[in-house]
């Protein structure tokens, strides 16, 4: 069991952490060995680039919050990064936002082909599905693996992240409002960040109360996060971000800067982050690793 929860701690565990689930993204990988070989290399090439694994963390930062056993956690940390590596690929496309650059390194569909991205995200995409379906830790507690399970399809479907990203390229070229920026955000980004945190959520004893904190702590965390990626686009080069800088502004999107204004956005951010820090407070001393990694979002530089 993982007792620790100060900030400091987490912060000392942080690459364990990565490197664990890195170490099982590739084990889960390996599951599709008769699969053919370049969609395998697409799919290695995907999944373990280098990032920052943000959503694993808030994975293992909320099962130290309630003192969850780490193994328990460890398929759900590596469906939620399956899911956004395909998400990224896809994202990335011609049709979608058609960049070149991720993490640094050329996006699927240009060290592959455009057809073996798009396969390559389906493919992890149903992986993400079979690595918690088959989970031993989980499939001891069928009814709770069903509901973590429902969860991650959720924010991924269409009501979520898919439903967000069409409202995206819908809203190209044209003016929205803030009330509309900010659903296509908790669509396209917030709903799997969110996921993060209930999916661990649901291997606890706990009360409806702390259930409803840490829901209402997700959807803030989530939006900081992309307030904060909206900020980064225009703030940082391409070099430091791995990625196309104002990529959106050459796409016609509206995003936080551009809506507000840089300062304004800058001091949205930190309204919605009071948000995420006095809901912390509530939850008390377990929560410093998601303490920790709420900094991290905030504070990031790439």
């Amino acid at each position: 069991m993982i007792t620790r929860s100060q900030p400091e701690a987490f912060g000392e565990r942080l690459e364990f952490y990565r490197q664990r689930v890195n170490a099982h993204l590739e084990e889960t990988l390996a599951i599709n060995k008769d699969a053919p070989q370049e969609l395998k290399d697409a799919m290695y090439y995907a999944a373990l680039g280098p990032g920052k694994r943000i959503r694993p963390l808030l994975s293992y930062a909320t099962a130290e919050f309630f003192e969850l056993k780490v193994e328990s956690v460890d398929s759900i940390a590596v469906a939620i990064e399956l899911v956004h590596a395909y998400s990224l690929i896809h994202d990335d496309l011609p049709a979608m936002d058609d960049d070149d650059l991720r993490r640094g390194r050329p996006t699927t569909h240009r060290k592959f082909n455009e057809a073996v991205a798009i396969l390559t995200g389906d493919a992890l995409q149903a992986l993400a599905f079979e690595s918690l379906s088959k989970s031993p830790l989980l499939s001891k507690q069928p009814q709770t693996q069903t509901k973590i399970i429902g969860r991650l399809a959720n924010a991924a479907g269409a009501s979520g992240m898919a439903g967000g990203q069409l409202l995206d390229l819908e809203a190209e070229g044209r003016s929205v409002d803030e009330v509309t920026l900010a659903d296509i955000h908790w669509r396209k980004t917030g709903r799997l960040i969110q996921a993060s945190i209930m999916m661990p959520s649901e291997l606890a004893n706990s009360s409806a109360e702390t259930i409803r904190k840490l829901d209402r702590f997700g959807n803030d965390i989530g939006l900081v996060f992309q307030i904060r990626d909206d900020l980064l686009e225009v703030e940082q080069d391409t070099e430091i971000l791995g990625k196309n800088t104002y990529s959106d502004e050459n796409n016609k999107k509206t995003t936080y800067p551009s809506l507000l204004g840089l300062e304004d956005a800058r001091n949205r951010a930190s309204e919605v982050y009071k948000n995420v820090l006095e809901t912390l407070e509530q939850l008390g001393e377990r929560a410093g690793g998601l303490r920790w990694v709420s900094d991290y979002i905030m504070n990031r530089s790439h």
